[in-house]
């Protein structure tokens, strides 16, 4: 058989060697700091517990089908724990339906009346969460919400916020610094372990990235308590996609986080999916579905980048660690195909297309993406169903 100059020197380069993901993990950049753990309904946080990415509905928790349907979206999108606003008595007496329902745990988000607290504890919530800044004469409240969460076996997390910091915190220092958050955080803590409750979590979020940052650095030194890692008021999904993997992406490689939460201007399951996403990518989380695509230069032969994006949508919503090389040019594009379970090199009006490090076809430009997407199908249709296949996102589109 005669090859084309492309295809010899494709030929040439690729080794029979199957790489491939790796059998094992790989490593993550620092081991986590360690926690106690507490219990979120059947989910662990802290301790050698998995990571957990939460969301909240956007729906009026008065309104129970709608809320148990988003939560439903959310859990298929692989969120781990699910928050629900209860600022009303309404929105309290729709708690036991909802978290009876809901197919992962709810926490209550509680602010102002602390009698919501209670309710939420009674509705059979997995959690409660509770703003001191705003929920008034909550230092008096501290023993019986104490005495009721230990009771019903429901954890808390203790939420301090920039925009609703203590007023006494605030006068103190001006402004909610870094040092402000932590000082609050640490005073309730004190409070609820006086009492003896010791399941709860703490988060201390900013919209400033190096500010939120640097209080969950000053708050790690402080207490073994499980850290829920927020950029709070992020912004619309650009922004805060890029402000949230920026601020949890320095914590988590430092072993900083036992639970995150992605705050966007945007659909919950866009920040269940961008958190999943930051989790893989720091190899925190399994990694699923990734598509490895050049940015393309003058060097590419072929439309690189209509060619990712075909692929990407032909494989949205496959679940299987399954790693995808397209490529469009000879310079780096054999590397890449043949250290991918599957991949393309492509030039000349048609590509190589790789299984497991070898070569196994050559097709036109115009089947590069259909034989891509049929033998992805193949190769997910021979592997092992994952166990965590609930947590499944959209394609990781890696440019390099």
């Amino acid at each position: 058989m005669r090859f084309d100059p492309f295809e010899e020197w494709i030929l040439d380069f690729v080794t029979a060697i199957s790489l491939g993901m790796p059998a094992a993990p790989p490593p993550v950049l620092a081991p986590r700091r360690k926690t106690r753990k507490i219990k979120v309904g059947k989910v662990e946080v802290g301790g050698d517990a998995p990571i957990s990415v939460q969301s909240m509905t956007t729906t009026p928790t008065t309104d129970i089908n709608a809320t148990l349907q988003q939560i439903a979206e959310l859990t298929t999108a692989g969120c781990d724990i699910v928050r629900v606003a209860v600022p009303s008595a309404d929105d309290a007496e729709a708690l036991p339906i909802i978290a009876k329902k809901s197919q992962i745990p709810v926490i209550a988000d509680i602010h102002f009346q602390p009698k919501y607290v209670y309710a939420a504890i009674d509705a059979g919530c997995a959690a409660v969460r509770v703003n001191p800044g705003n929920i008034r004469k909550f230092d008096d409240q501290v023993k019986q919400i104490a005495a009721a969460a230990k009771d019903a076996g429901v954890s808390l997390r203790i939420g301090v916020n920039a925009g609703s910091l203590d007023k006494r915190i605030l006068e103190k220092y001006g402004k909610p610094t870094p040092e402000a958050l932590v000082e609050s955080a640490v005073w309730e803590a004190s409070l609820f372990e006086e009492h003896d409750f010791h399941d709860f979590k703490i988060s201390v979020k900013h919209n400033d990235p190096v500010v939120m940052v640097r209080a969950y650095e000053l708050l790690s030194e402080r207490g073994d308590w499980p850290l829920h890692l927020g950029v709070t008021e992020a912004g619309p999904a650009f922004q805060g996609t890029i402000k949230s993997a920026t601020a949890f992406g320095a914590l988590l490689s430092k072993g900083i986080g036992d639970t995150i939460r992605v705050s966007l201007s945007a659909p919950p399951v866009e920040e269940v999916k961008v958190g999943n996403q930051i989790l893989q990518a720091l190899n925190l989380r399994p990694r699923k579905l990734e598509i490895v695509s050049c940015p393309s230069c003058g060097r590419a032969q072929v439309d690189v980048y209509t060619l990712a994006e075909k692929v990407t949508a032909g494989l949205e919503g496959m679940t299987v660690p399954l790693r995808v090389a397209v490529m469009g040019c000879v310079v780096n594009g054999p590397g890449e195909a043949r250290e991918a379970d599957l991949g393309v090199a492509s030039g000349n009006g048609k590509g190589q297309i790789f299984v497991k490090g070898e070569v196994i076809k050559t097709v036109p430009e115009a089947m590069i993406v259909e034989t891509l997407i049929e033998e992805a199908m193949r190769i997910a249709d021979e592997m092992p169903t994952p166990e965590n296949e609930a947590q499944a996102g959209s394609p990781v589109v890696s440019v390099g």
